[in-house]
């Protein structure tokens, strides 16, 4: 534990500030290149104050195999009072082991764990009051009640322990829960069933703005933290890993659905379909390389695959020789990406106003 992180620890034992001030006066001090001896200017992490761009997306929440011990500890009891006693065990001891490894000991890898159960944890009992009410509710009462059984813990376990994932979870169950309201009130209100065909666009069109929200959410907090040392960022890396994928299907929706009892990507419209999600898929990465997560990269992988794979089974090869293409293909652009992703994005944000480029993460 650095020289900063053990003052502000020694300060909340002795009562001058609250332990849930720890973590935010420590953002906040180092966000400012405020530290001793140059050592701490890494928010919870033994890392240097600034990362190499590289770098930049490292997980910040493995600091070393302390870590996974503890975790490979808690996954275990966990699991083991789920056996013996389902959610009703879980739930005590996911306090308890908090209290513990994230409110005194500041674990980055055992407060995901913790977080992860916690979501696992309501989703159990929330899965059992549903089921307990099936034949009472129709589907869409049920998603919504389950649904809703998230934010509020979620907003807790935050508020008590600061952990990143927790931000970032609570924020994706509220929109999920806006989403499911959504296509509640339509369907109560108005009648509008959005699975049916004759709307064939509606439900891409309702998760697309929830998926917009979660990365706008997600931009903001980045921009808030350009230098990524803060939590902000690491709440920003959760958003984009769940808007990235929200995004790309959502936007498939509108391209691939055939209607009846057509399949994606065939027919005589699956060339042209192939080459637009083609185009789909570029666009996203296009925007993971300006703003540098490569959540938006990697989202895109299977629906890359999927849409060579359409595109190349039209030349007459056989099988096995377009499946091979279609690895080839897909490994080529994740290696190209890979190697040359400061390289293309300074190239990117050449092209944008220095407006943008000011607000995003600094090119290397």
């Amino acid at each position: 534990m650095n020289e900063l992180n053990t003052a502000l620890t020694a300060a909340a034992d002795k009562g001058i500030i609250s332990p849930h001030q720890v973590r935010d006066l420590e953002a906040y001090l180092l966000e400012r290149g405020i530290g001793t001896g140059g050592h701490d200017a890494a928010l919870r992490r033994d890392e240097p104050a600034e990362m190499p761009a590289e770098d930049c997306e490292q997980p910040r929440f493995l600091r070393g195999f302390h870590d996974i011990l503890i975790t490979i500890g808690v996954v275990v009891v966990l699991v083991g009072l789920w056996g013996i006693g389902g959610a009703i065990t879980m739930l005590p001891a996911i306090l308890v082991l908090a209290e513990i490894l994230i409110r005194r000991q500041r674990l980055a890898l055992p407060a995901v764990s913790l977080s992860l159960a916690l979501i696992c944890c309501v989703a159990i009992v929330a899965r059992g009051v549903v089921i307990a009410w099936e034949e009472t509710w129709e589907p869409l009462t049920r998603g919504l009640i389950f649904v809703c059984a998230f934010p509020l813990p979620l907003c807790l376990f935050y508020w008590r322990y600061r952990v990143p994932l927790s931000l970032a979870l609570l924020l994706l169950s509220l929109a999920a829960t806006a989403v499911i309201f959504v296509l509640f009130l339509l369907k109560k209100m108005w009648g509008i069933d959005p699975g049916l065909e004759i709307y064939p666009h509606l439900l891409s069109s309702i998760v697309l703005v929830a998926a917009l929200a979660v990365f706008g959410v997600a931009l903001r907090y980045d921009i808030s933290d350009p230098r990524r040392l803060t939590p902000r960022s690491d709440t920003a890396f959760w958003l984009h890993m769940a808007a990235a994928p929200a995004l790309l299907y959502a936007m498939l929706g509108f391209i691939t659905f055939a209607g009846g009892d057509e399949i994606w990507l065939s027919g005589e419209r699956g060339v042209g379909q192939a080459v637009a999600v083609l185009l789909l898929v570029a666009f996203l990465m296009a925007i993971g390389v300006v703003i540098d997560r490569r959540a938006f990269v990697t989202s895109g992988l299977l629906s890359l695959g999927g849409a060579i794979w359409a595109i190349v089974s039209k030349t007459g090869v056989s099988f096995d020789t377009y499946v091979f293409v279609v690895f080839a293909v897909v490994g080529v652009t994740v290696l190209a990406i890979g190697i040359f992703w400061q390289a293309l994005r300074r190239m990117a944000m050449r092209l944008l106003p220095e407006a943008i480029t000011a607000r995003l993460h600094a090119t290397q």
